[in-house]
């Protein structure tokens, strides 16, 4: 997605995501792109993630999702950052380097800004993960 400037909502995908930008099927000459992993196979599993904070009222920071898989892999992917509240519900689509299948742990990470408040606690009081088939 970085390599050409992307409209606002988000750069022409191919295969089953073309489907979610009609008006650029009317463009001639339309460049599309391909989500890949950087290693073999170059799969990537895209999932929905929703993370719902508990702790403190509200603070600065980021939360990640660390996934690990059989094969003692693992990859971290950034869900949210800036001002957290435990008011909200983050979601993001994360396209994942990791097959499900192989999934055998999930690490919630909450990095707290260098000015927030040093005795501030943060969790995730659920954490909801949505794949399939179907992307």
């Amino acid at each position: 997605g970085a390599c050409f400037p992307c409209p606002r909502e988000g750069c022409p995908m191919m295969g089953h995501h073309a489907d979610r930008f009609p008006e650029k099927l009317k463009r001639v000459d339309q460049k599309y792109f391909l989500n890949t992993a950087a290693d073999e196979p170059f799969a990537t599993w895209r999932q929905k993630v929703f993370i719902k904070l508990a702790g403190v009222k509200k603070t600065r920071g980021d939360i990640n999702l660390v996934y690990y898989d059989t094969q003692g892999n693992s990859k971290e992917y950034e869900v949210a950052s800036g001002d957290l509240t435990q008011d909200d519900v983050y979601t993001e689509y994360l396209d994942v380097e990791i097959n499900p299948k192989n999934t055998t742990k999930i690490e919630f990470l909450w990095n707290k800004a260098i000015f927030s408040l040093l005795w501030a606690r943060l969790g995730a009081e659920t954490v909801k993960i949505i794949h399939g088939a179907d992307g």
